[in-house]
């Protein structure tokens, strides 16, 4: 016979969105559902819970979505049983038993009743299975101040027992606050705000900037995990890889050296910009960290913001770079951010850049390079790979669609028909 188990999951900030509740909530079902859309499971909302249930064989998949899930701040495996005491108790005592086979040695109940037509009150339905609990498992100890851990009841359109609930990424779901385009590099803080920006509802494009061949293929490949790993968290990603290498030798051979820093990434920020409004984003968003680098003093960032109109969110500004690598560590993007393969702001970056640039001077020097055509062309020649998609929704998921130009391997990998290099469909549905 198929064991069938019920997950719980808990809302936190859309509780307080009142009269839009119904919309945040109708968009977290929806991702619900596409993370497991090829299981077994059903997903039912009912008066602020969610719940999934699922054949045992589809408990890993399940898991799996609910620990990349934005929106939810916690859930658990519970037991759904009959609004009668005898149920609720037999269902606790059960929990406690699982939970002394894991070596929990103290326990307490907590219990919150939404149907007041049960006969036990919150603190009767707490003492009456707390009194069974210490019968049936005298291995557990009660312990109401530290518990090593708590039996949660609640009595809704049913009764549910669960207990070691799980943290959930919090948030909002993805897609409630529009897209952003990510000025994604293959280090540390990038990602990190990429997934600062996820965790408030805004959906993600990302952009690389690749500077073959003085980039190695290796740091591309790296940045598309990198992409990957976000899009686990966002049902997918699209990454644009732009090829700069002709915009960094104009900026090399024509700009101050102390200068180049800058000029590169004013550039970058107008073709993001660019690559943003066809794309249909409402902002840029980028890893910078006030005064981290000589590229992210006050004045540097004025500079190198001065090229654009959009506006650019930076949720690492005031983070420090122990707090960063936390958060990298947390979504699993550290690992790879380290590996050894740098991308072209590090490889053209001068030994002497300068600090604080003024950006009246600043924009005189851009416009000399007369960089306009250019940022076109690297644009309309970009390459796209689909990071992170469910597998279920997207065959190419992972897949690199290469470019010769940006890759130097030509015919290696020949794109999809209809994605052709230079032919980027800009007006696809987002």
């Amino acid at each position: 016979m198929m064991e069938w188990y019920t997950y719980l999951l808990k809302i936190g900030e859309l509780s307080l969105k009142k009269g839009n509740r119904a919309g945040f909530e109708r968009i977290l079902r929806q991702n619900l559902v596409t993370l497991l859309r090829g299981s077994k499971a059903s997903v039912t909302v009912t008066n602020g819970r969610f719940y999934v249930r699922t054949p045992s064989e589809g408990a890993g998949q399940v898991e799996d979505a609910l620990d990349r899930l934005m929106g939810i701040t916690g859930w658990a495996r519970t037991k759904a049983v009959e609004k009668t005491p005898c149920a609720v108790r037999g269902a606790c005592i059960e929990v406690a038993r699982e939970l002394a086979e894991r070596g929990i040695k103290s326990f307490k109940v907590e219990a919150r009743r939404t149907d007041k037509r049960f006969p036990l009150d919150s603190y009767g339905i707490r003492c009456d299975a707390g009194q069974a609990i210490r019968e049936a498992v005298p291995a557990l100890a009660v312990d109401v101040h530290t518990p090593q851990a708590i039996i949660e009841v609640e009595i809704r359109e049913r009764a549910y027992i669960y207990a070691m609930e799980q943290k959930g990424r919090r948030g909002l779901p993805s897609g409630t606050a529009g897209r952003g385009l990510l000025l994604l590099s293959g280090g540390i803080d990038s990602p990190a705000a990429g997934y600062m920006m996820l965790s408030r509802g805004m959906a993600l494009d990302a952009v690389y900037f690749h500077a073959y061949p003085y980039t190695a293929e290796e740091a591309r490949q790296k940045v598309i995990r990198i992409a990957e790993i976000l899009g686990s968290y966002s049902l997918g990603i699209r990454l644009f890889t732009v090829g700069f290498t002709a915009v960094q030798m104009r900026i090399k051979e024509r700009a101050p050296l102390p200068w180049t820093t800058v000029l590169l990434r004013m550039a970058m920020m107008e073709c993001a910009e660019e690559l943003a409004l066809r794309r249909h984003c409402k902002c840029l968003i980028t890893g910078e960290s006030l005064s981290q680098v000589a590229s992210q003093t006050a004045e540097n960032i004025s500079c190198a913001q001065s090229r654009v109109s959009l506006p650019v969110f930076r949720p690492l500004i005031g983070m420090d770079k122990e707090q960063i690598i936390r958060v990298a560590e947390s979504i699993g993007t550290y690992e790879t951010s380290i590996l050894p393969y740098e991308d072209c702001c590090v490889i053209f970056s001068p030994p002497h850049p300068i600090l604080r640039g003024d950006s009246g001077e600043a924009g005189e020097l851009y416009e000399k390079l007369e960089l306009s055509e250019l940022i076109v062309d690297a644009l309309n020649n970009s390459a796209v790979d689909r990071c992170g998609f469910p597998a279920v929704l997207t065959p190419l998921a992972g897949s690199s669609r290469y470019h010769p130009g940006l890759t130097g391997q030509a015919g290696t990998l020949p794109p999809p028909e209809g994605d052709r290099p230079g032919q980027i469909r800009w007006e696809e549905e987002i």
